[in-house]
């Protein structure tokens, strides 16, 4: 297909009267985002915590935006591309300004009136934008044909990338690559490319391995307990990690070595394995159940990190079954709407948003449940925080305006 049949609209299209919507998508919306809600005022409930209402403010204003995106055409995103990914540049500069909000030694947030946002929420999404707008533009092919359009697809890439790894943010900095990946993948680029890549992320794996291995005998060489010392290998390294990080590796690999007690590193993840496993077909309850009630499972984690972990246990196997479903039924819903766009920037897009879920649904549950290192990704729709949730929100309306239209609708 021609270049030029990829060219924008000069002007928005609003939905029409006879608009047509998928319905599986804001059927899974709903009900994640009420499944969520629920679950964190039941986890808050002996504490009598009410960060349930502010979800349930933020879901609603998410849903209007997604009414909002999903009537609007989603060409208007390509059209401001460069608008937006300036923009989430911006947000993540103001978290080293006096804006800027510190938890736990890492710099994510800014106060804006009162409230606290997550720029690299916004800045995933504007990231996504653009890389969508340059790779509906630019033909790819061979590496060597398409090497000027990879390297300012990869600068576009790591700007953010970086912003948000120096935070830092390394949860949200593992969710862009695989995006990224998937959309080359979709462009059809030479298979040189995914070797030359996977050539590195081994080097990088092996460079990791030995940095973890230093910082290991380096606890060892000082008498250092890994969750009591402040940072003094990290100077050492030339890795740009953080030793709470490397705490976070050693504990995934060896939890028995670092944290023997399992009251230190390990703390949390034993508490939401024993949550997990205790929730049995049905689960507890809220009455009954104990790891987020009594606070084994802290209460800073409990409705955002490990959420998933307190519906295993009040809602046991098939409530957790009924979220994966869910999520499940989104994710391939974006892909089934991928494959139906009408135009290049609309399937990358698409597939990037499915993507993006993906990966923040295969990372969240992966470290509930020890399969991955605990890194702070939320669960899409149903973990707490506003900035993210009003970014799946969006990212779903656009989804929705690709449906309505797309290739085959009359």
């Amino acid at each position: 297909m021609s270049r030029s049949a990829y060219q924008l609209p000069r002007r928005h299209i609003l939905l029409t009267a006879n608009a047509s919507w998928d319905p599986i998508g804001p059927i899974c919306i709903l009900c994640l985002g009420l499944l969520g809600i629920s679950t964190i005022r039941t986890a808050q409930m002996i504490s009598q915590g009410d960060q349930w209402k502010g979800q349930l403010i933020w879901f609603s204003i998410g849903l209007l935006l997604y009414c909002a995106c999903a009537q609007l055409d989603y060409h208007f995103f390509r059209r401001h591309a460069h608008s937006l990914y300036a923009a989430g540049l911006f947000l993540l500069l103001l978290v080293w300004t006096p804006l800027g909000v510190s938890h736990y030694g890492a710099l994510r947030w800014i106060r804006v009136l009162g409230m606290q946002l997550q720029p690299a929420e916004v800045a995933k999404f504007t990231t996504l934008v653009m890389m969508s707008a340059l790779l509906a533009g630019e033909k790819i092919d061979s590496l060597r044909a398409s090497r000027a359009a990879l390297v300012r697809l990869l600068a576009i890439f790591f700007l953010p990338w970086l912003l948000i790894f120096l935070q830092p943010d390394l949860g949200s900095a593992l969710i862009l690559p695989p995006v990224l990946l998937a959309l080359l993948f979709l462009s059809e680029l030479s298979g040189r490319f995914f070797l030359l890549f996977f050539a590195v992320a081994v080097l990088f794996l092996a460079l990791l391995t030995w940095d973890i291995y230093r910082y290991r005998n380096f606890l060892d060489e000082n008498g250092l307990r890994p969750d009591r010392h402040a940072g003094l290998y990290q100077a050492h390294s030339l890795l740009p990690l953080r030793d709470y990080q490397r705490n976070r590796i050693l504990g995934f690999i060896a939890p028995a070595v670092v944290d023997p007690g399992g009251t230190g590193i390990s703390w949390n993840l034993r508490q939401s394995l024993i949550a997990v496993g205790t929730g049995g077909l049905a689960g507890k309850g809220a009455v009954d159940s104990s790891q987020a009630q009594l606070g084994y499972l802290p209460r800073s984690v409990s409705t955002n990190d490990f959420l998933f972990s307190v519906l295993a246990e009040e809602r046991g196997l098939l409530g957790s079954l009924a979220a994966l479903v869910l999520l499940t039924a989104l994710i391939h819903g974006n892909l089934r709407i991928a494959a139906s766009a009408r135009d290049r920037f609309g399937r990358h897009l698409a597939t990037g948003i499915a993507l993006f879920l993906l990966m923040h649904v295969a990372v969240n549950m992966g470290m509930t449940l020890g399969l991955m290192p605990i890194t702070g990704v939320p669960l899409p729709f149903l973990s707490s925080g506003g900035s993210f949730l009003t970014v799946c929100c969006i990212l779903q309306g656009i989804v929705q305006s690709i449906y309505h239209r797309r290739r085959n609708l009359a």
